[in-house]
């Protein structure tokens, strides 16, 4: 029988070791795993190469992770946003490194690598120093980048509902980079506020098939970035 459901946070990244490459949902906080990514402060595993949309917000969530030492590179489209201090002091101490992809060519190469498309052309960051060393080809009048797919041994993603099969729902614009993550991870990690029966998600609602998810976590409850950066929480 499948059933992909899981006990807790912990033993949902219990796997992921040092060294891992890690796709992490969230559009600011907007669908950001906070529990799972607190989980994986929790285990310790360190030189990690993350990509997500963010560096994260105060001393919680991503920028906890960074925070905690555990992340050797990030791969994102806005390292420094409102709130977000811990990235920039780290990089500014080159204590982690960065690679900057604007934010469609960011997501084209995540649906990229769980389509298995190993590159694409996009007219995104040419004659600016993103295209540095990549190769740049003309098409018609104008000019494209080859960009590399992105895949990943791990993703982390927060979903609204899921059945034990893995199917998943999202919340509004708490979908953003869920979907193509799963796609383009070895092992997908989602975290639902609810879990219902098979049969409870009307087939046409699927967002995610759940062939394309390893593991559900119930968190009924999830924290909210926002909220725990105005109380001026840290983790751990």
């Amino acid at each position: 029988m499948i059933d992909k459901r899981v006990a807790s946070p912990a033993s949902a990244v219990a796997d992921i070791g040092d060294g891992a490459s890690v796709l992490i949902g969230g559009f600011g906080e907007a669908g950001s795993p906070i529990e799972l990514i607190h989980a994986l402060i929790d285990r310790g595993s360190r030189n990690l190469t993350v990509i997500s949309n963010n560096t994260g917000s105060g001393h919680v969530g991503l920028a906890a992770l960074i925070e905690n030492g555990q992340v050797a590179k990030i791969v994102c489209s806005f390292p420094r946003t409102a709130g977000s201090t811990v990235f920039p002091m780290l990089y500014r101490e080159g204590k982690i490194e960065l690679e900057l992809v604007p934010q469609g060519t960011l997501a084209e190469r995540i649906r990229a690598g769980g389509a298995g498309i190993p590159a694409f052309y996009t007219p995104s960051s040419v004659g600016t120093p993103l295209a540095k060393g990549k190769e740049v080809r003309r098409f018609g009048d104008a000019e494209y980048v080859m960009e590399q797919a992105i895949t990943a041994d791990f993703a982390l993603v927060k979903a609204h509902r899921a059945d034990r099969y893995g199917n998943l729902v999202y919340h509004k614009t708490a979908r953003n980079f869920g979907p193509i993550m799963c796609t383009a991870a070895k092992t997908s990690i989602v975290q639902v506020r609810e879990t219902v029966e098979l049969g409870g998600i009307d087939p046409e609602h699927v967002v995610t098939p759940g062939n394309f998810v390893s593991r559900v976590v119930t968190v009924p409850n999830p924290a909210h970035e926002s909220q725990l950066v105005k109380e001026g929480r840290c983790y751990p």
